[in-house]
């Protein structure tokens, strides 16, 4: 005998917040109740619209539907990754579109192009190396003049900005012959946990391929567990240190590497 419970059906709308379908889940717990509603992403918060419930009479049904309400708006924060674009090029095995280095959901990732913005690049990295490490001499000649260490002799900075504020960045460093260190990668601790390090890195491996780059490789620590999944489902895979040669961190005990 099937246990009481209900059917949620949801539709999600595009980026755009027009109503358009996006996507559509169906949670079935018994057939003769159905729960219909629509997601609208706007510029502050997602909004659920109820488009029809029909359930039996029971004294029990509002309470499940307090509980499920709970259960979906914890689900929609977990599915905002699936309606990411960038989530979804990599989802479909697609190549970056052109207008990567544009706005996403959550930022505006584009080139570092003023003192201001190197500023903020350092500021962000010695924020978290000094927290779970020790900044190195390789850290302070990078972090200290971007410009000339990467810009300038053929790398890029790329920069993640919500209203205008930084909150993310990477860098791509020249180590000759197509090969670029993917390096110095990180999200404010406010802005992780939304899909935004998938999207800079996403970013990243667009801008490298549009630069003519071969190959990328990157040092991680066992210490960046979350990161290093990051990379792992993007496609870095595991190398040993040799196939990658000496890198200029003490901290780092990860090495991985991504064919373009």
């Amino acid at each position: 005998m099937e246990k009481p419970g209900f059917e949620i059906r949801l539709q999600f709308s595009d980026m755009s917040g027009q109503g358009r379908l996006r996507n559509s889940k169906c949670f079935r717990c018994a057939p003769e109740v159905e729960f219909r509603g629509q997601f609208d992403e706007g510029p502050e918060m997602p909004k659920l619209y109820i488009t029809s419930l029909n359930a039996p009479p029971s004294s029990g049904f509002v309470t499940m539907l307090k509980i499920h309400t709970v259960i979906l708006s914890i689900m929609y924060k977990l599915l905002l990754d699936y309606i990411d674009p960038f989530k979804d090029a990599y989802r479909m095995n697609q190549e970056p579109s052109q207008d990567l280095l544009g706005q996403t959901a959550r930022a505006i990732i584009s080139p570092l192009s003023s003192t201001s913005d190197a500023y903020a690049f350092r500021e962000l990295n010695e924020e978290w190396i000094s927290k779970l490490f020790a900044l190195e001499d390789a850290d302070r000649l990078i972090l200290g003049d971007p410009q000339s260490e990467i810009i300038d002799k053929g790398g890029q900075v790329l920069l993640a900005r919500t209203n205008g504020i930084v909150v993310g960045c990477v860098a791509l460093v020249p180590a000759g012959n197509g090969v670029f260190e993917l390096s110095k990668m990180t999200v404010s601790p406010s802005r992780r946990g939304k899909g935004l390090g998938r999207a800079i890195v996403m970013a990243a491996i667009g801008k490298a391929r549009e630069m003519g780059a071969s190959t990328l490789f990157l040092g991680s620590s066992t210490k960046l567990a979350n990161a290093v999944r990051l990379y792992e489902s993007v496609g870095f895979r595991h190398v040993p240190l040799d196939e990658l040669g000496p890198l200029p961190y003490r901290r780092a005990d990860v090495f991985m590497k991504y064919e373009l």
